[in-house]
């Protein structure tokens, strides 16, 4: 990833490169989901032995590592921007990036950042901060936090979008509003009082649309509130 080599080769030519490898492996997993990609796909797709890999990269892990750091796109620039606007623009398009390739959030929670790409992420986030007068540990734990609301959105929006598909082809459970009437036939008012509450008032047929773009700024605005907070105790 670093075009760094820890040892000299010896034998004869690569017939390939790691770049032409990811392209593949990372080909495979948008059209077949991570469980598509294995070595001797990847080989296959290729044109070449699955042993033949090992002379490119050491591991099925260390390729997945690779091919996340290929498959993100750069963040956004800086470009001046306040930090509370920078960090907002920053966590929508990670946002982003795990909904248009769901495979990613099958990856990018196993290992801290290791490439070049991610590592500019972070870069980028501790930037924006560089003028709140927080430390590196406290501006790291943010991006952190931010990192972690930006996958849990994406997760939460791929189990509606499925929940959603399942429920056209079988008439099940079809969204929170039906989540909400079960809720309502099964909970007993004395043992959860306030959730019955919430249910009675249709708390959750009102955020019917839940992948709508208000329910992830809300939560956003949560985290970024506290950050001010945060900025503000410190000086």
């Amino acid at each position: 990833m670093w075009g760094r080599e820890t040892a000299s080769r010896h034998g004869p030519r690569p017939s390939l490169d790691l770049g032409r490898i990811v392209e593949a492996a990372i080909g495979i997993a948008d059209s077949e989901g991570l469980e598509g990609v294995r070595m001797s796909s990847v080989a296959n797709r290729v044109g070449m032995a699955t042993m033949s890999l090992y002379r490119y990269v050491g591991s099925k892990d260390e390729l997945l590592t690779v091919m996340v750091d290929a498959a993100i796109p750069e963040p956004p620039p800086v470009d001046g921007r306040p930090w509370r606007g920078y960090l907002t623009a920053w966590t929508r398009a990670n946002r982003d990036m795990l909904l248009e390739r769901p495979w990613l959030l099958g990856v990018t929670n196993r290992t801290p950042p290791a490439g070049p790409r991610m590592l500019r992420w972070l870069d980028r986030a501790l930037a924006a901060l560089d003028d709140t007068g927080l430390s590196f540990a406290e501006r790291i734990n943010i991006a952190t936090a931010l990192t972690g609301y930006a996958s849990s959105q994406a997760h939460l929006t791929h189990s509606m979008i499925s929940a959603a598909e399942a429920a056209a082809a079988d008439g099940s459970i079809g969204g929170l509003a039906d989540y909400g009437d079960i809720l309502g036939q099964v909970l007993d008012p004395a043992d959860y009082p306030d959730l019955t509450a919430a249910v009675r008032a249709n708390a959750f047929g009102a955020n019917e649309e839940w992948i709508d773009d208000a329910d992830f700024t809300f939560g956003l605005d949560l985290l970024l509130d506290g950050i001010e907070a945060l900025i503000a105790r410190r000086r």
